[in-house]
């Protein structure tokens, strides 16, 4: 992992550093051709060098987010919109068990939407 990405995570507290390290595990493991960089000081992960997902912390509550870079593609009723036109965020409670198979669901939904040429790469 590169040194900026290291220290995003690691400059966390806990529980957000432990939640955020197991998404990112969670969303490496998708698929081999996703990739991890930083964009908007952010980690963010890319298919195919296409960015499908962020991994963030809300500024209000602290607590970390997926954000989908295309969720406008995606339904699920733990997706938030909000006044976003093409992106949705799942927030995820860091004081809890992970829901790893809604959150493979979605990461495999997304990754879908490349995988079978709904959008470029």
């Amino acid at each position: 992992m590169p040194i900026e990405l290291t220290s995003y995570y690691l400059n966390k507290t806990e529980p957000n550093k432990s939640c955020l390290l197991a998404l990112r595990d969670i969303i490496l493991k998708q698929d081999k051709r996703v990739t991890e960089t930083r964009k908007y000081g952010m980690p963010c992960f890319c298919y195919k060098n296409k960015m499908f997902c962020y991994l963030w912390t809300d500024k209000k509550t602290a607590e970390p987010y997926l954000l989908f870079v295309e969720g406008n593609h995606l339904e699920h009723p733990l997706l938030e919109a909000g006044d976003r036109k093409r992106m949705k965020i799942l927030r995820v409670d860091p004081t809890i068990d992970i829901d790893i198979n809604t959150i493979q669901l979605l990461l495999n939904q997304s990754l879908d939407l490349y995988r079978n040429g709904l959008l470029k790469t």
